[in-house]
């Protein structure tokens, strides 16, 4: 097997030996699982995660690069390996040789069904690297709680000691939020394209802001989603966007006065009515080509991570003093703007403000008692909480 070139692991046939039926770290005793093979029992623990397509990705990536590097490279079970064995994979990350049999060619992303396709697209970082193993810990711990290990190879880990709550440092400071919203607010818009893509880039910040969506949420969830509902008492009316979130959680996040008129913009921009209708199956965010359809989550992160880049290569042409915020930027992604803006709102609103519309918890809103705290939510939320866009 070790001759083979790498691919997907479910389309490789696994000689017994290597397959964990034996493997000398199997449990004794009736596992709480039907898995009788390593892979078996992988795909067992990544189904638990079937409700959070962007955490399945994360996971199957990781637990596939071991499950490779056990049957072609180490030419053992998962279920034999060892912490000495850790320790080596570890470093295999960070650097995977032979490296043409592991990376993909630099610039391509071949599908699995390519003979083309690699497992990695390059050596892990340290923190990509500390991350792997972080996710494998957890799958190899859930193994043993299954019983069908024995126990976990890589609780002998050396783990750093926190003397205190861990805090959220990925995310933008004011002043380097408000140098990324120059970059987007100096797009040009000479020609229609230009126009469409300032408009949408735009929207999609905020979306991210704003709203506080992820970017898995922003590509599966449709403008429908946008709803009004009148106060209790009779009040004023109030929108609201309806998001389903990791685990199929559904939350209510508001839409405030700033981020209504946002909406307005952006379907005024592609052509589209103004506000949505009850059944628009349109995207939150669309492709530019061709028929309309949502953006995928890569395309989302690619927009941001060009957003970031252009801030930094013009913070840097204004002089060196500008280099530790460009450098700053330059490493945020889609996931630091939700961070941002839970940064920001909580240095303004109640934190269960802040929970609420995150979707740091379960919602319902099926009583008039929860109505009523909806409202005092939405309202507190429309005074704190702003983009600020210069128009037009």
């Amino acid at each position: 097997m070790s001759s083979l070139a790498v691919q997907p692991i479910d389309q490789i046939a696994i000689a017994e030996h290597l397959s964990g039926v034996r493997g000398r770290n199997r449990a004794a005793g009736t596992p709480q699982i039907a898995a009788s093979d390593d892979r078996s029992a992988v795909h067992a623990w990544l189904a638990r995660y079937a409700d959070s397509p962007a955490t399945l990705a994360s996971y199957r990536k990781e637990s596939e690069r071991l499950l490779l590097w056990c049957l072609l490279q180490r030419r053992v079970a998962l279920s034999d390996l060892t912490h000495e064995d850790l320790l080596m994979y570890r470093h295999f990350l960070g650097d995977p040789q032979p490296h043409e049999r592991w990376v993909m060619a630099p610039g391509q992303k071949p599908q699995r069904s390519s003979p083309r396709w690699r497992p990695f697209a390059g050596p892990l970082s340290v923190a990509s690297q500390r991350q792997a193993m972080s996710i494998l810990n957890a799958m190899f711990s859930w193994l043993v709680e299954a019983g069908y290990l024995a126990g976990n190879p890589l609780a002998l880990s050396r783990r750093p000691r926190r003397t205190a709550a861990p805090r959220v440092t990925r995310f933008l400071p004011m002043e380097h939020w408000d140098a990324v919203k120059a970059t987007i607010e100096a797009m040009p818009t000479a020609t229609v394209r230009q126009a469409a893509q300032a408009a949408r880039t735009r929207w999609l910040f905020s979306l991210l802001y704003i709203g506080a969506l992820r970017a898995s949420e922003i590509s599966t969830t449709r403008m429908s989603g946008f709803f009004q509902r009148r106060s209790g008492g009779g009040g004023p009316v109030r929108w609201w966007l309806e998001v389903t979130g990791k685990g199929d959680k559904i939350r209510l996040v508001p839409v405030t006065a700033e981020w209504l008129a946002e909406l307005m913009r952006y379907r005024r921009a592609m052509s589209w009515s103004p506000l949505p209708r009850e059944d628009d199956d349109t995207p939150l965010l669309t492709s530019l080509i061709g028929p309309v359809k949502p953006m995928a989550r890569s395309a989302i992160h690619e927009i941001v991570k060009g957003v970031m880049r252009e801030t930094a290569a013009r913070l840097r042409a204004q002089g060196e003093e500008f280099e530790a915020t460009a450098a700053h930027i330059e490493q945020a992604s889609t996931h630091w703007l939700r961070h941002t803006a839970g940064s920001h709102l909580s240095e303004k609103a109640d934190l269960k403000i802040v929970r609420d519309n995150l979707g740091h918890a379960n919602l319902t809103t099926t009583s008039i008692y929860l109505h009523t705290e909806d409202d005092a939510r939405h309202e507190a939320t429309q005074q704190a909480h702003r983009v600020g866009w210069r128009s037009p």
